[in-house]
């Protein structure tokens, strides 16, 4: 049913060209890491207020979260404004919305302003549920919430049943929102950033940073930057030490798979049922649609037989959607706060001109604008209405906040012991060809990997973040961290921090 290797329907309009790494020490203003969504967007609208910006990407650009996301631009982010309304206030939670819905704004006008080619177009979001009355009670709730804050939605349950091919028993909209195609959008941005003068560098991580003024920060090319402020857009911080946002994020994967179809209902479709199931479509050239088929979440590096997760979500696009051959499908990552909203602006009160946008629950492209146009706006000394609502220093937790902080990083301390204590009797000879383990090896335990042609790497098992053990993620060929989602390449390559050093090697 799958390609042998996972791969993002929107990596397909990717550009073979290569930017060179950096070759030389810089000193700049401002340096982006991260060429995401957050790092290009923040990148170009700093640029276009005259300010002197270079963007480093550890791997290729729009590679990461951005590129491998179901790519829906809405306001509507799950059952989250009843939450909202009841943790941090009918205000805040206003303003949530307000954000997100002028980020939605922002990007329809950036688009036709730079005459970006990135398949934008409106589709109203739908929440549904098949059975529970429980969930029902939940959408009608939320339903109440939209009222109160002045959503434009509401119920949608008569709607929802003459779209999708199954019956649903409650279901609730939010109209006018977007879906486009990212990894062409951020093409368009980057073209525009460097027309102004903005420098891009690729296959250049950044290690490490020492704070002052200037800062400086040490890259794995051996070379440095120097910059009066530092935007970190690279998903979850590669200095999380710094506020301690290791311990105020919950790490999740989710899974897509996309198959060509000839009908597929307009709209952008998310169960509130468990499993949840995403649902949504791309218009091809050739008349048909691109549907795309996501959920199957859970807790990164917790779940070993990820092809089970694919499998999943390909029987349901058969079964109900008449889905045949599933040309793509791949995974994503997603970094959830304390609070349910995302943490954006200065990263400690003693670091004024470090910058830090992550945590967007799964909804990165919308908040990813919000997180732009809001770091923008704090290094050039505008104001913004929303500085408070994302400020990531926010220490006034709510009760669930706390509850949540203890169950986190209780299960980080479950997970380390659990990782040091689990005895392995494999051996590097008992794996078969394409599978990696913890194994026995010359008296210690190594995570190792025999590759379809039979040569085996053999790596450290401890994360090099904060040593816990890691665990092999069969459909990604990878090792990932149970405590705080870095992963590695089978060679122990970084693939995603927050480790910003490799596993180490063993002979």
């Amino acid at each position: 049913m799958l390609r042998d290797f996972p791969t993002s329907f929107w990596r397909d309009a990717a550009s073979d060209e290569t930017v060179r790494p950096l070759d030389h020490d810089v000193t700049t203003e401002v340096v982006v890491v991260g060429a995401g969504i957050v790092g290009v967007q923040t990148a170009l609208q700093l640029a276009e207020r005259g300010k002197q910006v270079v963007l480093v990407e550890a791997a290729r650009f729009a590679t990461g979260t951005t590129g491998y996301t179901t790519a829906k631009v809405s306001a509507q982010h799950g059952i989250v404004y009843t939450e909202l309304v009841k943790s941090i206030g009918e205000a805040k939670a206003r303003l949530y919305y307000e954000a997100n819905m002028e980020a939605l704004r922002f990007l329809e006008k950036q688009v036709e302003t730079l005459n970006i080619d990135c398949d934008l177009e409106r589709q109203y979001a739908y929440l549904y549920t098949l059975s529970s009355s429980s969930s029902a009670t939940l959408l009608e709730e939320e339903e109440a919430a939209y009222h109160q804050l002045g959503i434009d939605g509401g119920d949608a349950t008569s709607e929802v049943n003459r779209l999708l091919p199954y019956a649903v028993k409650k279901a609730t909209v939010m109209r006018d929102q977007l879906q486009f195609h990212p990894v062409k959008y951020l093409q368009g941005l980057m073209k525009r950033f460097r027309e102004l003068g903005g420098t891009l560098h690729e296959m250049t991580r950044v290690t490490g940073i020492e704070y002052g003024t200037p800062n400086r920060l040490e890259t794995n090319t051996g070379h440095a930057i120097e910059a009066q402020d530092v935007v970190v857009a690279t998903h979850f911080p590669f200095n999380d030490f710094k506020g301690l946002y290791f311990a105020k994020m919950e790490v999740e994967r989710s899974y897509v798979v996309s198959a060509e179809v000839d009908e597929f209902p307009e709209g952008m479709f998310i169960s509130v049922d468990k499993p949840s199931r995403s649902i949504r479509h791309v218009k091809l050239e050739n008349g048909k649609k691109m549907a795309m088929f996501g959920g199957e979440n859970h807790v990164t590096g917790h779940k070993q037989e990820t092809v089970a997760c694919y499998e999943a979500l390909g029987e349901f696009g058969m079964r109900h959607f008449g889905a045949e051959t599933f040309s793509y499908h791949w995974s994503a990552q997603d970094l959830i706060t304390l609070d349910k909203v995302p943490y954006i602006g200065r990263m400690t009160a003693d670091t004024p001109h470090v910058y830090v946008a992550t945590g967007f629950s799964k909804w990165g492209m919308s908040q990813g604008i919000v997180a732009a146009c809001l770091i923008t706006d704090l290094i050039t000394k505008r104001q913004n209405r929303y500085e408070e609502l994302y400020d990531p220093t926010r220490s006034k937790w709510k009760l669930a906040d706390a509850a949540r902080f203890m169950k986190t990083n209780a299960d980080v301390a479950k997970e380390f012991v659990k990782g040091k204590l689990k005895p392995s009797h494999k051996q590097v000879g008992d794996l078969g060809l394409d599978e990696g383990a913890i194994v026995n090896h010359d008296g210690e335990h190594v995570a190792a990997y025999r590759d379809p042609d039979g040569n085996v790497s053999m790596v450290g098992t401890a994360c090099t973040h904060m040593g816990c053990t890691v665990s092999w993620n069969e459909a990604e060929r990878s090792w990932d961290c149970p405590c705080h989602g870095s992963r590695f390449k089978p060679n122990g390559e970084v693939i995603e921090g927050p480790a910003v050093k490799p596993l180490s090697r063993k002979k």
